[in-house]
């Protein structure tokens, strides 16, 4: 039987699979062409790019060649605000004359549009999967296909909160004006698309409630099972306690993170504890992490690496004080599947039904992650608990090879014919 066809629109360049957007996105895509032929069509955030190929002359390339196994055709795009110093601040100013939210401009141009018509003009798809809702001003091109709209985050909610928390007056003003730029779009875009998928059973709730006309089901976040995996037995066990938080720090929620541990967890565990030791791994530290880094050899800051799972398997706990943001957090399910013991904010489990003292130990104080510490220290019935019980976990619930099954059973629906019963999808 001949496989169908699906389009693959992309915000990014979906390789290598390390970070959060770039794990759901290149993992739903690696397992969705399993069962389709999958074409790639993508804007290339070159300096993000660049950021996960620090020692290679040429990124592009190589996150190519990570791709061509998995997709049938592939053309990459600039962004036409990248090619200028000041374009985000052009895009700023033309989203606030249009009463358009950033979030959808940065994308459009004439010239994206005219590459995608002349991509699809000779291939006849079956489905289209749209990657983020950046990428709904070209929804118009594929109206008479099949369309999924990928929601990594309910986007007008990250910015309620982030406007929440922000103290400069101008940048709360924007972001506000943003997030109801973003809503009024969730509200007339989403019903457009056949279906819309979210990482969570909270952010589908959510969805349904800003348009209620939208089809959505939940398409979690998860994890590849193959790559993180518990700690070798031969591995040799690190002379010293170390914790350890993984992720970007160009992404808000990350670095609001982890200036909370450095400027309030981080002194009373010194006081504590003084020989405790932290690794921070993630592209673009601040200066103000490497400054602390360069003052005190017990916080070390790795930047971004090639293979994180080492930083892991050798810790003591994983710590993710993480207090803003949506979606679920990769980097939760990646230390669960590795086996580390998780000691995390409580917010930064949302949507992952962990249970305390069983998968993850909860703070929410910095006396709170103290206490925390000396426990995994000092307990280890409790550290061992952790240790089996989250590896069994992530592969009984969140295993990309079910998550991307599940999908293409979804998208294979409305190919043929059969409308998304709203009242089945909607979560309650």
């Amino acid at each position: 039987m001949e496989r169908k066809k699906l389009l693959w629109l992309s915000h990014l360049v979906p390789y290598p699979p390390k970070g959060g957007v770039l794990q759901r996105s290149f993992n739903l895509l690696r397992e969705i062409s399993k069962d389709f032929d999958v074409y790639l069509f993508c804007f290339n955030q070159e300096t993000f790019l660049k950021s996960s190929f620090p020692d290679t002359p040429d990124p592009l390339s190589q996150a190519l060649r990570g791709l061509e196994p998995y997709t049938r055709k592939i053309q990459v795009t600039d962004i036409p605000y990248s090619r200028h110093s000041f374009g985000k601040h052009y895009v700023a100013l033309k989203s606030l004359l249009t009463n358009r939210s950033y979030t959808q401009s940065w994308l459009q141009s004439t010239e994206a549009e005219n590459q995608i018509k002349a991509f699809i003009a000779d291939q006849d798809f079956d489905a289209v999967h749209f990657d983020t809702i950046s990428l709904g001003v070209y929804r118009h091109l594929v109206t008479d296909t099949p369309a999924v709209l990928n929601h990594h985050n309910i986007e007008s909610r990250m910015l309620v909160d982030r406007s929440r928390n922000e103290k400069n007056i101008i940048k709360k003003l924007y972001f506000q004006m943003e997030a109801q730029r973003l809503l009024s779009a969730e509200k007339k875009l989403c019903p457009s698309f056949n279906l819309n998928i979210t990482c969570s059973e909270d952010d589908a709730r959510e969805l349904n409630t800003i348009s209620p006309k939208s089809s959505v089901d939940v398409v979690p976040n998860g994890v590849d099972i193959d790559y993180f995996y518990p700690r070798p037995n031969d591995r040799p066990t690190p002379s010293y306690s170390y914790l350890v938080f993984a992720g970007g720090l160009s992404w808000y929620p990350n670095l609001d993170a982890m200036n909370y541990f450095v400027d309030e967890i981080w002194p009373e565990l010194k006081s504590r504890i003084p020989s405790i030791r932290m690794s921070l791994v993630g592209r673009n530290p601040p200066k103000k992490f490497i400054d602390l880094s360069e003052r005190d050899p017990n916080f070390v800051v790795h930047g971004f690496v090639d293979d994180v799972r080492p930083y892991l398997w050798d810790a003591t706990a994983y710590i993710c004080p993480i207090r803003d943001g949506g979606g679920t957090k990769l980097k939760i399910l990646d230390a669960l599947a590795v086996g580390v013991p998780l000691i995390a904010q409580n917010f930064s489990c949302k949507g992952i039904a962990v249970e305390p003292n069983r998968h993850v130990l909860f703070a929410s104080s910095p006396k709170d992650y103290v206490d925390q510490v000396e426990k995994i220290l000092s307990d280890s019935e409790m550290c061992n608990r952790l240790t089996i019980n989250g590896p069994k976990f992530i592969k009984d619930n969140f295993s990309y090879k079910n998550i991307g099954r599940n999908y293409s059973a979804l998208i294979s629906g409305l190919i043929k014919g059969k409308s998304v019963d709203k009242k089945a999808t909607v979560v309650k």
